[in-house]
Parts: C-alpha cells; structure tokens; sequence
C-alpha cells in the first residue's frame, strides 16, 4: 500500500506493464502496479494457467476442493460460513478473508507477520495441517503426476514456464496461481469513484457516514485505499482459544492478535472477523465497541455498500475458464 494514491483518478485505465512484453495491469490512472516478485515475472501464459488452477480440485487430496471451493467469485474470493471445514472435515480454524486486491497485502493471513509472498502462503491451503484443508502434504509430487496427465496442461506449464521447460510440480504451480491472484484488482466501487470526484457516487447516508468513520477511530485501522493499515491488532471482544499472532511469536503481548482486514467489498464478505463470530456487519461493528445510533448505524452500513465493486464480483475474466487450449473444459 506504501506510496499508492489514496485519491486515485478513475478516468480510464492505466496499462502499466510489469516489463516489456510480459503483463499489463488494467488498473486506475495514478495507481501503481502491485509488487510482483523478482524470481515469479507476471505473463498471459501464466496468468492463464493459474486461473485454471484456482478451479482444479485435483489440488487436493481426494479431488474434492479447489482454491475457489473457499474463495467464491461472487463473495469477493472470500466465502459465507463461519469456517470451511477441509477435505477430510477437519473444521476450519478461521474465516476465509476475500482475495481483492491481495496482491497489496503485507500480511497474507490472519496471524502470521512472516508470510508476505502469495508464493509461500499457497503452501498453507494445500500442505497446511493446522488445520488441514487441501491435504497434499507429503503429496507433492503427486500434484505434477495428476496435472501432467492432461495434455492440455502440459501445453499450458510449456508456455507459462519455458525457462524451466515447462515443469509441472509445486513451485510453478505457485508461482501459476500466485500470478492469477495478482491480477485481482478491485478498484471500482462508489467508493472509489467517490474519491475520484464523483460526489453523486456516494449516497448522503454514506457521505454522512465518512465523517462518522472517523470520529469513531475506524480510520486508525481502516486506512488507505483498501480501507486497512495491514497490522495486527488486538480487539475488545476475542476469540478465547485462538491466540492470534502468539502463536508464532510466542510474546505475551501478542496474545489475540489478528491481522486488520480490507474492508472492500464487505458487504458481501460476512461472516467477520478473524473467527467468524459476527454473521452482519453490525455485529461487527458492535464487536468494535462502537456505540451508534439507529440512525447512524444505518448510515454506516451504506457507506460499508459503498465498497462493492460489481465489476469484481463479475467480471469473466476471474471466474471458472470455459476452455483451454481451444477446447471446453
């Protein structure tokens, strides 16, 4: 987020490529490119690979789950229980959090200030066991056996991989989704296009609300463009057996603390919080030990349904591939 436009110009698109010849971003005017790492350059090929695999159940153990089994298009890549349980039916341990904008993240999950690579975190769903979700851990090479099978993806890993001729194991099944998962930038909402101008974008119960945010300390945490200063925090009503970041630190002070999530698309993003305790967004806010009026928390609420980008929610290039390789899936 560091040095990204809070006041973004949305008059038409910028196309800022990554290198030459590799990847444009169809994003904002004044906003910059996500980070992309050094060793996982941004291309079609790949993009194209990894969003088939978002939607490749054989990324699990039985075949049973996909990354989009948790991460629905429709809920802004994020999902509408409490908790997913894995594929044996282990039960989840924290709320699945939505996918806008991730790319921008410090911190890629709940608890944990150490993992900050899409890269590294896609080892948590698919060989995690605390708990287990996906369940190939020990699998690995199973992955590359079940792809490699396909025709159409060997193709596929060919033109996304070259330098590696085309390799079908793990890495580059990461790097593949972790691609795709850069690409999903939601920069859209009346919120947005508030900020670029357009006062008639915003409700007047939402435009009261902006006020209110702030007064309210909602703006400490929820801060920049995406609404969240990607620390970690600790809230006045927590989990008792989740103990957040101490878990991977092991200091007291870090006991129950959980990462400040983006507020994008919210409104479709229930239940909240890092346990999913809070099924509405006044629960949620109630949680917060804010104390509103009826009225002001109807405003609140409008201005939070500010920040659906419809497009995102919709938009085909994110959702399940019809075809690959010129033939149906």
């Amino acid at each position: 987020m560091k040095g990204r436009l809070f006041a973004i110009a949305l008059v038409g698109l910028t196309l800022a490529a990554t290198a030459p010849h590799s990847w444009q971003w169809r994003i904002p005017r004044g906003t910059a490119p996500p980070p992309v790492t050094a060793d996982n350059p941004m291309n079609a090929a790949k993009v194209e690979l990894g969003r088939r695999l978002f939607y490749e159940a054989d990324l699990s153990i039985n075949g049973t789950m996909a990354c989009a089994t948790c991460h629905e298009q429709k809920r802004g890549f994020a999902d509408g229980n409490r908790t997913r349980p894995g594929v044996h039916g282990d039960p989840g341990r924290r709320n699945v959090p939505g996918l806008a904008n991730v790319a921008w993240r410090r911190h890629l999950t709940w608890a944990d200030t150490g993992l900050n690579q899409l890269e590294a975190q896609v080892a948590i769903p698919l060989l995690g066991d605390h708990p287990i979700e996906l369940g190939m851990k020990g699998q690995e090479a199973e992955i590359g056996r079940r792809l490699g099978r396909d025709a159409c993806y060997r193709i596929m890993f060919a033109r996304a991989f070259p330098e590696t001729s085309g390799r079908i194991d793990l890495p580059n099944v990461a790097a593949a989704l972790s691609a795709f998962q850069r690409t999903l930038t939601s920069l859209d909402s009346s919120y947005d296009r508030f900020l670029a101008g357009g006062m008639s974008a915003l409700s007047p119960a939402a435009r009261r609300s902006l006020q209110l945010f702030n007064a309210a300390g909602c703006r400490n945490c929820h801060q920049g463009q995406d609404l969240t200063n990607d620390s970690l925090h600790t809230l006045p009503v927590s989990s008792t057996t989740d103990l957040g970041l101490f878990e991977k630190t092991g200091d007291i002070a870090d006991k129950g603390r959980f990462r400040t999530p983006s507020l994008r698309n919210v409104a479709v993003t229930a239940p909240y919080m890092h346990d999913g305790s809070a099924s509405t967004m006044a629960e949620a806010i109630h949680m917060h030990r804010v104390s509103l009026t009826g009225v002001q928390m109807a405003d609140m609420i409008a201005f939070m349904e500010s920040l659906t980008d419809q497009k995102f929610l919709t938009d085909p290039r994110f959702a399940l591939p019809a075809k690959a390789c010129g033939r149906n899936l």
